[in-house]
């Protein structure tokens, strides 16, 4: 009889704790939640969108694979090689393809290297070429370009809608950099306008630049991708760099505003010189470039900093600069600096201060009269990172940690609880059987 009582206990402090094991599994991914492959630093020097899908570009058009909009997209294209993909282009709005590069870090490049996209229709015309090259900076760090599709009422090519095709190759001295550069590709749509709009750009826009901010600087921590890149106000922002790394930052700049940044390398603590050590580069919403600034480091205080822009207007994409052009939509533009290689072998391999200025001037006007919704180029695909020190939730949580871990503990004690009550009713089953 007491072996027999041993025995139920023992299967029930089994199956309770079988029980318990599951629930701190279930309560630890809760509070985790869905374990993503998001690399440090160490892991990878650029981080790329943790929802991008794998896809294998074509050889030629016909056997390309289609692109989504909205969707991101991770691939690679090699030297020589020609990486195709296929859209689909309606018979209203406008369209944006861009592709960033991400070479190996201690990939070999040269000035001029870079990579080339080409829209082209059914009929082969093209489109629109993009290009992103690197230059006088010549080390591996990520660049990126686009295509776009405009409809004009001057023009008769690639203004229907269909299939078009994006080539994506790499251009320069495929010799410089033998191995494969990694692809993150995005497709993005702009609706029309309900009516006509000028079709002649600004030409005249404030050129003096801001006071610099009087507050003091206040922390930052850069993204090491476009998707990851942290808000930033204007004002004057604290980082570390360290060399061959490169880090990203968004800035909300919204219609009829200038946006004005610049970047200041601290003091070192040896002396030596290297030129283009510096790159600052600025992207549009829709990943385009609009400039590119560099300068040399000797150990003192160096900084770098764009010339006065072109105000966001929707009629710059008329301007026949390209720099202009790009600046033709709200939403957040993003930085990327970047500390050359040879500055560690230089004057140290630490982690460098600098210290990023932001501006933007101006009052942000009502939007142009769209055709439809105003296009959000963040939400294809991008996580919207918070100001550096604001708390909020993950736009990506479905539902409260602490309401899952409770959900988790209400069923693990009606769990238990059940369980008790079956054992007791063995127990009290085999106590009767014994005394009849």
């Amino acid at each position: 009889m007491t072996n027999q009582r041993g025995k139920v206990r023992a299967l029930a402090v089994m199956a309770a704790l079988c029980t318990l094991t599951a629930l701190s599994g279930q309560g630890a991914r809760a509070a985790n939640g869905p374990q993503l492959h998001r690399p440090s630093r160490a892991e990878s020097p650029y981080r790329y969108d943790p929802h991008a899908q794998p896809v294998t570009g074509a050889a030629t058009g016909q056997d390309a694979p289609r692109l989504a909009a909205g969707t991101v997209y991770r691939s690679a294209v090699g030297p020589g090689a020609k990486a195709y993909f296929q859209v689909d282009l309606g018979g209203s709005g406008d369209a944006y393809v861009s592709a960033v590069a991400v070479p190996k870090p201690d990939a070999v490049v040269a000035f001029g290297d870079g990579i080339e996209l080409t829209l082209q229709d059914r009929d082969g015309n093209t489109c629109d070429t993009g290009r992103a090259a690197f230059g006088p900076a010549e080390y591996a760090r990520p660049i990126a370009a686009y295509v776009s599709r405009g409809l004009a009422a001057n023009r008769t090519s690639c203004q229907a809608a269909g299939t078009y095709y994006v080539l994506v190759q790499r251009i320069g001295d495929g010799a410089s950099a033998p191995g494969a550069w990694g692809l993150e590709l995005r497709y993005a749509k702009e609706p029309g306008l309900r009516a006509d709009e000028a079709t002649t750009a600004p030409t005249r826009w404030p050129t003096a630049s801001p006071p610099a901010p009087s507050s003091a600087a206040r922390t930052a921590h850069g993204g090491t991708g476009f998707a990851d890149a942290p808000r930033l106000a204007g004002g004057a922002w604290r980082d570390t760099l360290r060399p061959g790394s490169t880090l990203f930052y968004r800035v909300p700049v919204g219609w009829g505003q200038q946006i004005f940044a610049g970047a200041e390398l601290g003091r070192a603590g040896r002396s030596g010189y290297v030129a283009q050590a510096i790159d600052l580069q600025l992207y549009n919403p829709a990943l385009g470039p609009v400039a590119d600034v560099y300068t040399g480091y000797d150990g003192t205080p160096a900084s770098v900093a764009f010339q006065p822009l072109p105000a966001v207007d929707y009629r710059n994409r008329h301007s026949t600069s390209a720099q202009v052009g790009a600046l033709r939509f709200d939403g957040d533009y993003y930085l990327a600096l970047s500390l050359s290689p040879k500055v560690a072998r230089t004057l140290g391999a630490g982690a460098y201060p600098v210290t990023i200025r932001l501006g933007v001037r101006g009052k942000a006007g009502p939007a142009p009269a769209y055709d439809g919704a105003a296009p959000d180029f963040a939400s294809s695909g991008r996580t919207s990172a918070p100001t550096p020190g604001a708390v909020g939730p993950s736009r990506h949580d479905g539902g409260s940690t602490g309401m899952r871990l409770l959900a988790a503990g209400g069923i693990g004690t009606g769990t238990l609880l059940v369980l008790w009550l079956g054992v007791r009713t063995l127990v009290a089953r085999r106590r009767a059987g014994a005394v009849g």
